[in-house]
């Protein structure tokens, strides 16, 4: 049996929810969608998800729609929340996760969503934070996802990475200079919790706070990560490989939450043909 490395990220990501958590994303993102619908279908049955801004509570889609304010995640919905409502619980520190991506993210997990270059010289406008700026200040854990990993080489020769070793911008504010330095801030939200990339999945260095190596992809080597990535992580001794998903799991994904693979949408081409062994 094979699955799809778009199979294995959403598996990923779902196993990172656990019972009983309260869950969110934003705008724009399938992978975080489809993940916390699958999350609730299995082993966190108890976890409450606001389907993104337009805050059905755990809906029953018959689908995953291309967009996160499509009217087919309120079928089946307990509750319909608006997003002042959602932040306010945010706010008051009982938004367990939340997903967040970015066009540059460093290895503080601080996210760039607002610009490439500088405030005087702007060499690319991104689409804006949409709320990441308090959000992440305030939920008690987010999690980072991006199917960007890999460098890309410009026409004019510039390597470009996502992952870099200082953002442009903070649009969302991860371990910000990393130490203590998020505490000295005066934020109460706990921060970053893991990055999940189509390479593989990092956790953070308890002091230092900058991104550590857990697991690489089954068709993913250390050298791989570290070609990729502009900045140093931290990489031990015992790297493993990510766990496959079950049986069940993918049964699940393909058949009842995501049949029209939704979860595809995000990935370039090339990466959509890397298949594994079950």
């Amino acid at each position: 049996m094979e699955y799809t490395i778009d199979e294995l990220m959403a598996v990923t990501m779902a196993r990172l929810i656990k019972d009983g958590d309260v869950v969110f994303h934003g705008v724009a993102s399938p992978l975080p969608m489809v993940a916390a619908r699958l999350a609730k279908l299995t082993h966190a049955p108890n976890s409450i998800y606001f389907a993104g801004t337009g805050g059905g509570m755990n809906p029953e889609p018959p689908f995953m729609a291309t967009m996160t304010q499509d009217a087919v995640l309120f079928e089946g919905a307990e509750a319909i929340l608006t997003v002042d409502y959602i932040f306010n619980l945010a706010a008051r520190g009982e938004m367990d996760v939340m997903f967040f991506s970015g066009g540059q993210i460093d290895k503080y997990g601080n996210l760039n969503n607002t610009l490439i270059g500088s405030i005087d010289d702007i060499k690319v406008k991104l689409p804006g934070g949409a709320g990441g700026a308090n959000l992440s200040c305030e939920v008690n854990k987010f999690i980072i996802w991006t199917t960007r990993h890999r460098k890309r080489v410009s026409s004019s020769g510039r390597e470009i990475y996502t992952l870099v070793e200082k953002v442009d911008f903070i649009t969302s504010t991860g371990f910000y200079e990393g130490g203590d330095s998020r505490e000295r801030l005066g934020i109460h939200g706990g921060g970053p919790y893991k990055t999940v990339t189509e390479l593989g999945v990092f956790g953070f260095d308890e002091e230092t706070k900058i991104m550590k190596l857990e697991t690489i992809h089954p068709d993913v080597t250390v050298d791989d990560i570290i070609e990729n990535t502009m900045f140093k992580p931290i990489i031990p001794d015992d790297v493993e490989v990510t766990a496959p998903p079950t049986e069940d799991e993918l049964e699940i994904l393909r058949e009842k939450v995501d049949p029209t693979g939704v979860r595809k949408v995000e990935f370039p081409k090339d990466e959509l043909k890397r298949k594994f062994e079950l």
